[in-house]
């Protein structure tokens, strides 16, 4: 999975909604990107204001969809999951016909019996789409995630410049190569979502954890081929391969790929005012 990577300004302070799990994102002017970045160029945005989930959705909520709807996935139909274990070499994926949300790195390496509150994962845009809609819910634009993850800083990380402080806000890969196990930070794979510190929004596990699908296009998007965009990095991210744990780079992906370091947040649908 190819997954590249934008900057802003808060007018107002953004509030938790501790009892919707949502934070509300305040209506202003943000500066997004980077004068420097070739696929997030610096430029002003305004936004009438969104309410953003402060977490990652969930394998409880994912499962809530599927007895609901009796949904199968794109990795259940397709089995075209693609998952990870140590020993393989950078940047490189396997394809487990058996994997799916509830195994997502194959039925050979466990389930997520004792993961319920962990980031659904092995799953594809369209099936977050399908969720979105069966929810009422929506996924976040590209510019909303943006604003939402910066909660008003306008460097590369909502704390500053320092990527060594990365190890307090968001669950990746602390090892030099993916050759060996690490639990630099306790986990493997996925985190327990809001495991770590959040942002100055609320906003939990804008960075690492898994990949978060966003609506938008890309100029260098191709017009004949449909591609999906993802940001904040994973689980599998480190230092030293794909560092897109920050608030600049932008993934893309198959709409129908499934990895076991992507999955989403969403966003409240708002009723238009009368």
């Amino acid at each position: 999975m190819l997954l590249l990577c934008t900057t802003g300004v808060f007018s107002q302070q953004a509030t938790a909604q501790s009892d919707t799990g949502f934070v509300h994102i305040p209506k202003g002017e943000y500066w997004l990107g980077g004068r420097e970045h070739q696929l997030n160029r610096l430029r002003k945005v305004s936004t009438p204001g969104f309410d953003m989930a402060a977490t990652e959705l969930t394998n409880r909520s994912f499962e809530k969809f599927v007895l609901a709807t009796n949904y199968r996935t794109d990795a259940e139909r397709l089995k075209n999951a693609m998952v990870f274990e140590p020993g393989l070499a950078e940047f490189r994926w396997l394809n487990d016909s058996t994997a799916f949300w509830r195994f997502p790195n194959g039925t050979g390496r466990g389930g997520i019996e004792d993961k319920m509150n962990h980031p659904v994962t092995s799953i594809s845009y369209a099936d977050a789409e399908a969720y979105c809609k069966w929810a009422k819910v929506r996924l976040p634009s590209l510019d909303e995630w943006e604003i939402a993850s910066r909660s008003g800083a306008k460097t590369t990380y909502f704390w500053g410049e320092d990527v060594k402080e990365i190890g307090q806000y968001a669950n990746i890969w602390h090892g030099r190569d993916h050759l060996s196990p690490d639990l630099t930070d306790g986990y493997d794979y996925t985190a327990p979502v809001a495991s770590f510190k959040p942002n100055g929004s609320g906003l939990y596990d804008m960075y690492g954890n898994v990949f978060e699908f966003c609506e938008g296009t890309l100029i260098t998007d191709q017009k004949n081929r449909k591609v999906v965009h993802a940001r904040g990095g994973s689980w599998w991210c480190s230092n030293y391969a794909c560092v897109f744990f920050n608030s600049l780079d932008i993934g893309r992906v198959n709409p129908h790929a499934s990895f076991s370091n992507q999955g989403f947040r969403v966003l409240k649908i708002q009723t238009p005012q009368h």
